[in-house]
């Protein structure tokens, strides 16, 4: 049946067209802004879970941070450590040295004691962002250093911050306040468990020995700790004492300069997973909402065909109404 009331043809063009003009839209807008699921509307299940998963990604970027300052610090005290090792070697070799007959100890001991500055020195340049670990100018003893090493989530949803620890009270190579903290400042019993005994300290900084004359150890009496130095007033036996003294302190910096080197490695290996872990989120949150360009782009040619038929079949379809028109004309 024809009719001039109801379009019936035209109506079914129309609704076609606006159902490929509502597919274009979508189709266009994903080619504009690259999502196949922009809003939850899309899909409600990928778009939760791709919001989750940017909001850890940009969590676990602010983890990267913070573990790049942490390897800044303890880069910075990894290499005063080494550099102080060095000038330990150095002292050590200029009191072997001065063990040899007919050495002038003095210029020797003038050698040392520019030696001694020079590792207060570096002792005092190991600072980041106002942290030093091997420099201590507090009353209190260096706190253990807490660094961010991860971001987890439970699978009840429950985020967690993971720490690498270090206790920097071990690091601590000069302390100002309590000489007893500092590797370099500390005194050091020469034979603890001998009748006669001596104790010696390697640099100066101003700081006070706790333990000083009438101290007993092993019913031994100590006598104050002597600065170590040499000079052409020192004897053998003191040089040799002082000598066997600085081969200690120099094994006890290598000990933590280890110690902290695996923390140093720890931080490294944690911040190159992370930025790993941060690619593959990105990966698959990608693969969960990010459009396909090449097939969008294949589907927008095919509607934009679709759109000129529909049209054109619209076009077919209002004309009914004119060739109704011609058929009361021939009549």
């Amino acid at each position: 049946m024809t009719s001039i009331l109801t379009n019936v043809a035209a109506l079914g063009a129309l609704q076609t067209l606006r159902t490929i003009d509502l597919n274009m839209e979508k189709t266009q807008d994903q080619i504009s802004s690259g999502y196949r699921v922009k809003d939850a509307s899309d899909n409600a299940a990928y778009w939760s879970i791709a919001t989750g998963m940017k909001s850890d990604q940009s969590s676990m970027g602010t983890v990267v941070d913070a573990l790049g300052l942490a390897a800044a610090k303890t880069d910075t005290a990894y290499a005063g450590l080494n550099q102080t090792i060095d000038l330990l070697k150095k002292i050590k070799d200029k009191m072997i040295t001065a063990s040899e007959p007919g050495v002038d100890r003095d210029k020797v001991g003038t050698e040392i004691d520019q030696l001694k500055q020079q590792l207060i020195s570096v002792s005092k340049s190991a600072a980041f962002s106002g942290e030093n670990w091997i420099y201590n100018t507090a009353s209190a003893a260096m706190p253990t250093k807490k660094m961010v090493g991860a971001l987890t989530r439970s699978s009840s949803g429950q985020i967690g911050i993971q720490t690498i620890d270090f206790n920097a009270a071990n690091s601590v190579l000069v302390d100002q306040d309590t000489a007893e903290r500092g590797i370099l400042t500390k005194r050091y019993e020469f034979n603890p468990t001998a009748t006669s005994t001596a104790s010696y300290y390697l640099v100066d900084a101003g700081s006070t020995h706790a333990a000083g004359n009438g101290i007993t150890f092993n019913n031994n009496t100590y006598t104050a700790p002597a600065e170590i130095t040499v000079n052409s007033t020192v004897t053998d036996t003191k040089l040799a004492q002082m000598l066997t003294t600085v081969d200690g302190i120099l094994k006890s910096v290598v000990n933590i300069t280890a110690e902290l080197g695996a923390i140093k490695s720890r931080v490294d290996s944690q911040t190159n997973f992370v930025k790993d872990l941060v690619s593959v989120i990105e990966k698959g949150v990608g693969q969960l909402v990010d459009a396909d360009m090449n097939e969008a782009s294949t589907r927008l040619k095919a509607l934009q065909t679709q759109q000129q038929l529909g049209i054109q079949s619209l076009s077919i379809a209002n004309t009914n109404a004119s060739n109704i028109m011609q058929l009361f004309r021939n009549g």
